[in-house]
């Protein structure tokens, strides 16, 4: 079936638009959590995942420029009662990085049910969504950033934050990789990020969304609400060649504007360096946070909006948020995550 992938609606589907990814410890395993799909877009939401879709984990091993593990997850047209048929594929090596390798085929099942293989379990579907933050608080941020100007703070009250996310709900996908796998074991040291790939009318596939560390596009490209940004279908290794000097420089006016470093430039490239290639780094087996300390993962407990948004205009940020405000939602066990 034809999707026009040259019509902004394409683009725009919510089914594609990646909003969240978590790596963290699970049992004596690996999970990785990739959503898609919330219904703080509204308009664009539709039920399910994009049958004509590919939704991939990226993992990157000690620091390399490019994947040699890819998991890639696919799905069906939702039958009468919303439920899609799913398939897990894993690539390895070269294939990894390959659109027309075909991998080797770990699970099929359906979405709303867990799906159990050999050192490998994997559930999808809408859940509500445990993300926490006040956008009021974003838009700030965002107004420093975008004109180099001081955060200015004075106006706001963080015990009076409010959870614009609550009430929404996500399309989730969960997989739990055991500490048996040959490649994922306790101390690998990997960066992963994730891609939403949509189906071409030639055959291909093309890259439409990708996300590694929290609130990259929030912070830094707010607007690219149509995909236009031209980071959505490079390869990270590409990220800092292409975009280090121009974010780092957008840090660097809001940081020297707030008096916050004695050298501007030498801060906003440093936490440029950081942030590309936008991969999130995790030492299998560690516990996982992405805070102040640390940026080791991230659980779906953590406040990575007041982690980030302190780091970049270089001053504490209080987001006035806890994770208990959203702890209702999470679960010690597989999928870790709270259907909707």
């Amino acid at each position: 079936m034809s999707h026009h992938l040259d019509t902004p609606l394409a683009r725009q589907n919510g089914q594609l638009y990646i909003d969240d990814l978590y790596v963290f410890a699970g049992n004596r395993s690996t999970v990785f959590v990739m959503d898609v799909n919330s219904t703080i877009t509204e308009r664009y939401v539709q039920q399910g995942f994009h049958p004509e879709a590919r939704y991939e984990f990226k993992v990157h091993f000690e620091g390399a420029d490019f994947e040699a593990l890819t998991y890639r997850v696919s799905f069906g047209e939702a039958n009468a009662n919303g439920r899609q048929a799913v398939q897990l594929y894993a690539l390895t090596g070269d294939d990894a990085r390959e659109d027309f390798a075909v991998g080797e085929l770990l699970l099929e099942g359906r979405t709303g049910e867990t799906v159990t293989g050999s050192n490998t379990r994997l559930w999808a579907g809408r859940i509500s969504d445990s993300f926490y933050i006040d956008l009021s608080l974003l838009g700030m941020v965002n107004s420093a950033v975008r004109n180099g100007t001081a955060l200015d703070l004075s106006g706001w009250r963080p015990e009076k934050a409010q959870n614009n996310f609550t009430g929404t709900t996500v399309e989730s996908i969960v997989l739990e990789v055991s500490h048996l796998h040959p490649q994922l074991q306790p101390g690998a040291n990997i960066g992963v990020w994730c891609v939403t790939k949509l189906a071409t009318d030639s055959g291909g596939w093309r890259q439409i969304n990708r996300a590694g560390r929290p609130m990259i596009w929030p912070i830094f490209w707010p607007d690219d609400t149509h995909f236009t940004n031209p980071a959505n279908t490079r390869h990270p290794s590409e990220d800092f060649e292409a975009s280090g000097k121009d974010i780092g420089d957008l840090i660097a006016a809001t940081v020297e504007a707030s008096g916050t470093s004695d050298d501007p430039q030498g801060y906003g490239q440093t936490v440029a360096r950081e942030l590309f290639p936008d991969v999130l780094p995790y030492v299998v087996g560690t516990p996982a946070t992405y805070s102040f300390a640390a940026r080791n993962g991230r659980t779906l407990a953590d406040n990575a909006p007041e982690a980030m948004l302190s780091l970049v205009v270089n001053t504490a940020v209080p987001s006035g948020l806890k994770p208990s405000i959203s702890k209702q939602l999470r679960s010690r066990e597989f999928p870790y995550v709270v259907p909707a």
